[in-house]
């Protein structure tokens, strides 16, 4: 199986060390940024900007991101019914729905669905939607708040402490996520009632069989009209919107923990995450932890050591 380079910016680079958190292994080799393992993928980004993926499922990791010459990869577009995306999607009245926090050591699983109507997407063009990743924290607050007044949505947030337990009972992050991605997408249908949106498109984590496998003996299931892409939110601002008003709510969670913690709590899952979740087994003891932090990650390990748990 041959490997696969793409090349990537500073900024790609550290959107992938966010979103490969739970699977960035502890030694990296010389000259790169992160080393992941994912399934039987390895992921290694050099400071060069070259990403490299190796091993099973390496061609669909890099998917998600570009191709070779840096051009980025046509969405994989795929309905519940396996039917093509419509080409006028982008105009349509739509919902969309992203999650954010699943590579983040500290700070809930949060997903949000946001419907917006065709006629307000001039609107939010004017107020500056776009993907999430590529706006700061003080922009995100600031549009978050129009939104919040502007387009009916459903924001959903798994709590660190019941994220831990249910996932210590054997569920996987991906089945979390698409209850979540489902509950939210079915509380937004019902509050938009009797109106319905000409597509739902959920921002792609997982393929679609694999979706709707994750929610195998949920009592609904809104499947009606339901897309799936990568990059979504380039697709459609319904999507964006989300990934927005799911970002502000989880940097209100995570100001609401630091406070708790007695210090700032970053994100992500990098060395300055070891160094916190050290400090905060010192300050309030191990059993602290899973309020705090999804404890699965390997970020646990690091900072026992470097507090001095064995």
């Amino acid at each position: 199986m041959a490997n696969i380079v793409i090349k990537a910016t500073l900024s790609e680079i550290d959107q992938m060390k966010e979103y490969y958190g739970p699977y960035i292994k502890d030694t990296v080799p010389p000259g790169s940024v992160f080393s992941a393992r994912k399934g039987g993928c390895t992921i290694t980004a050099y400071r060069s900007g070259k990403v490299m993926f190796q091993g099973a499922g390496n061609e669909e990791e890099a998917n998600k991101w570009g191709s070779l010459d840096h051009k980025p990869a046509a969405p994989k577009l795929v309905k519940a019914s396996g039917t093509p995306l419509p080409e006028n999607i982008s105009m349509m009245s739509a919902i969309g729905s992203d999650e954010v926090g699943k590579g983040d050591y500290f700070g809930p699983l949060t997903v949000v669905a946001a419907y917006v109507k065709k006629e307000h997407i001039p609107l939010l063009q004017e107020l500056g939607v776009r993907d999430s990743k590529h706006l700061s924290d003080r922009q995100i607050a600031s549009i978050a708040k129009d939104l919040l007044a502007l387009i009916p949505y459903s924001s959903l947030k798994l709590s660190n402490k019941k994220y831990n337990e249910v996932q210590s009972s054997g569920m996987t992050q991906g089945k979390m996520t698409a209850i979540l991605h489902n509950r939210a997408l079915l509380y937004l249908s019902k509050k938009i009632a009797p109106e319905k949106p000409e597509a739902i498109l959920v921002d792609q984590f997982a393929e679609a069989r694999m979706y709707f496998r994750h929610l195998k003996g949920q009592k609904t299931i809104v499947k009606e009209n339901v897309y799936f892409s990568t990059k979504a939110e380039s697709i459609h601002l319904a999507v964006a919107a989300a990934s927005i008003l799911a970002r502000y709510s989880f940097l209100q969670a995570m100001e609401q923990l630091s406070k708790k913690a007695g210090f700032a709590l970053p994100k992500g899952a990098g060395s300055k995450v070891d160094a916190a979740a050290a400090r905060l087994i010192k300050d309030k003891g191990l059993s602290a932890l899973p309020e705090f932090a999804k404890i699965h990650f390997a970020n646990t390990g690091k900072a026992k050591k470097i507090a001095g748990i064995s």
